[in-house]
């Protein structure tokens, strides 16, 4: 009764199950693996001591920046040369702009530093002059943006002498040296009315939409296996029963082919008249 499960079209189902299902059952593996990750990526920051707190180290021990170094307090020594205006980023649900300097550290490279955040339109606004000579700044290490981070402005089309993306990408272009792929938020010394701006948890350390998302995923990919191995079942049970009755002589299509039987022949042509011996039909007009 299973033979059917030989034949070639069965082969082509039975081969696509047998892929599909472990493929779904890895797929939501995968997902679950990342949840868990950001699970445990979240109480770990959640009982690290806080890096606003410890003792500053040098840059060149905190990069690259991961997940572990990012908001640490990083040292770094140099120069100050061109600045720029970060617009469109709020702090305290105010709208504002960041300062943002470039920290010339020798080696033909600088470090971008926000110098602070001011209220107000950046439009026809000149950054605060920066210290003069060699300086040390201390601020939370961060990585560099992109386009999925808050606040960024990746369109384009913005004034000369503003940015909206800090990342080393864009400002490697802006500037006639190397950028480090990093920046940094000064924790103190702010001046021209500029506040401090608290540095920002990395991206896919926290239970985020993101981390609700591989969750999601997880349950549709393991919906998704037990899906395919119900539909198989259905399939196999449908062609079993078709076999079974056609085995007993029960017709599995519609109806008999053919039209519907006509009425009696009298039912068209009117009663049938006396027999006429002579095959023909009796005549209607009396005899004189």
């Amino acid at each position: 009764m299973y033979r059917f499960l030989l034949t070639p079209r069965w082969w082509g189902i039975n081969l696509f199950v047998v892929l599909a299902i472990p493929f779904c059952i890895f797929m939501g593996s995968w997902q679950l693996g990342r949840f868990e990750d950001r699970v445990d990526s979240h109480r770990s920051a959640e009982s690290a001591p806080d890096p606003a707190r410890q003792a500053a180290v040098p840059l060149a021990e905190l990069l690259p920046v991961t997940t572990e170094t990012s908001g640490k307090q990083a040292e770094a020594t140099g120069t100050y040369g061109e600045q720029f205006l970060v617009p469109g980023r709020r702090l305290d649900d105010r709208d504002g702009y960041y300062v943002l300097g470039m920290l010339k550290t020798g080696g033909k490279r600088a470090l971008p530093v926000v110098r602070g955040w001011v209220a107000g339109d950046a439009k026809g606004a000149t950054p605060p002059p920066a210290p003069q000579g060699r300086v040390t700044v201390v601020g939370a290490l961060q990585a560099s943006e992109n386009a999925q981070t808050d606040g960024v402005n990746a369109t384009g089309g913005l004034p000369q002498g503003q940015v909206g993306m800090i990342s080393s990408a864009t400002l490697v272009n802006l500037v006639p040296y190397d950028v480090y792929d990093a920046w940094v938020t000064q924790s103190s010394g702010q001046t021209g009315g500029m506040k401090a701006v608290p540095a920002v948890a990395p991206q896919g350390s926290g239970l985020d939409l993101k981390a609700f998302q591989n969750l999601g995923y997880t349950g549709e990919w393991f919906v998704f296996a037990g899906f395919v191995l119900f539909m198989w079942f259905r399939l196999v049970r449908r062609e079993v029963e078709a076999a079974r009755d056609l085995a007993l002589g029960i017709p599995t299509e519609g109806p008999a082919e053919g039209p519907p039987a006509e009425g009696p022949a009298e039912d068209a042509a009117g009663p049938a008249g006396p027999a006429d011996p002579a095959g023909q039909g009796a005549s209607s007009t009396p005899v004189r």
